[in-house]
């Protein structure tokens, strides 16, 4: 503010904001502020310059002010006259139309200072944008992704469905789920496919094959095998991949809830191969949860042995649970290592058959030897 003011009164009208009527005063810019001298007052009332406001930002070529003041609610002062204008956008520069620029400004100017932090944390920390965007998504674009995926991977394809093989079912996967301990449940559909394979989708949903229904030897690597892309889905490595192939900018979408034709390429999921940093993350949980659940983590370790034997897998089917899920021997010795907990089976007998037979009657169902 400039040490030196003239003292120049100035005609204006003022309203108190109560009544409709508003009187004639006379005004004079001071070091203080607005000073407002009121008919039959002796001493002015005077309004702060750092509590005014305007309606309208004062430029060089305003020719009047109306002018507000915060402790005064209601109350407006009208100045005719440029040069009253221009003396106050100098002695409340908050008035003016550069600092209205600015406060306009100041919202984007935060949100690019954000995503600019964003992306040196992402930087600093060595995380893709693909796997920090997967774990923004909200939970109804995940579950949304999920389902489209389902549809995808299903089409030309029955569900699996018989009451006894769903209650089976049923009660492997909250067993499993209440010893992954996430916030939603899992929710696991069989495909009648014949290829050998399981996946994780968006939004805790996972599909079984027929194929690795028949191919198992025991309840206990079924569990195995759901366990482990519960770790996928924990992780989210199935909205990872997701991205990475549709794109940052077609994922963005699922931000605002869009996503409609993004669900159609849910069959890309049928050729996602994990990194091995992925399959270690998944299969650490697989375990924890098996532990947690009380059920052998051998079955998973076995089972993938087994196939992995020549002759397990169709030659002519590209897309098997070794090709999207590759294992390696210090994976197989990990799980096998795992014990020194309590044993409990992961389903009866008889729920065991039932889930084998679920895609309907087959003569290779055959139950663990503990039972």
């Amino acid at each position: 503010m400039p040490s030196e003011i003239p003292h120049q009164r100035f005609e204006a009208r003022l309203s108190d904001g109560k009544t409709a009527d508003a009187q004639d005063v006379m005004v004079e810019l001071t070091e203080r502020g607005i000073s407002i001298r009121l008919p039959g007052s002796h001493d002015p009332v005077i309004w702060q310059y750092g509590a005014l406001s305007t309606s309208e930002p004062l430029t060089q070529h305003a020719i009047d002010a109306l002018v507000t003041y915060a402790h005064q609610l209601g109350a407006t002062l009208f100045v005719p006259g440029p040069r009253f204008a221009r003396s106050l956008a100098t002695l409340a520069p908050q008035l003016t139309a550069s600092a209205e620029r600015w406060r306009s400004a100041r919202p984007w100017l935060w949100a690019t200072a954000a995503l600019i932090a964003v992306t040196i944390a992402i930087s600093l920390t060595d995380l893709s944008p693909a796997r920090t965007m997967a774990m923004m998504l909200p939970d109804e674009a995940r579950q949304t992704m999920g389902r489209h995926m389902v549809t995808a991977m299903s089409q030309g394809h029955r569900l699996c469905e018989t009451a006894d093989g769903r209650a089976a079912l049923d009660k492997l996967t909250a067993k499993l789920s209440k010893a992954a301990k996430t916030e939603s449940d899992f929710r696991v559909v069989v495909v009648d496919r014949m290829l050998v394979n399981a996946f994780a989708t968006p939004g805790e949903n996972i599909v079984l094959t027929r194929g690795l229904l028949e191919k198992a030897n025991g309840v206990d690597e079924i569990a195995g095998v759901l366990a482990h892309e519960m770790g996928h889905g924990i992780e989210r490595h199935p909205e990872t991949g997701f991205i990475r192939a549709v794109g940052l900018n077609a994922a963005a979408e699922l931000f605002t809830g869009g996503g409609g034709t993004l669900g159609s390429l849910g069959v890309l999921l049928l050729q996602f191969s994990y990194s091995r940093e992925a399959e270690c993350e998944a299969d650490d949980h697989a375990l924890r949860i098996l532990r947690d659940a009380e059920i052998s983590a051998k079955g998973l370790a076995e089972f993938f042995i087994r196939i992995s034997k020549k002759g397990q897998l169709q030659e002519s089917d590209p897309v098997n649970l070794l090709s999207t899920h590759p294992v390696t021997l210090d994976r197989l010795a990990k799980a096998l290592r795992q014990g020194g907990y309590k044993l409990r089976p992961a389903l009866s007998a008889k729920d065991w058959r039932a889930l084998k037979s679920i895609c309907g009657a087959s003569d290779k169902v055959q139950v663990p030897k503990s039972e």
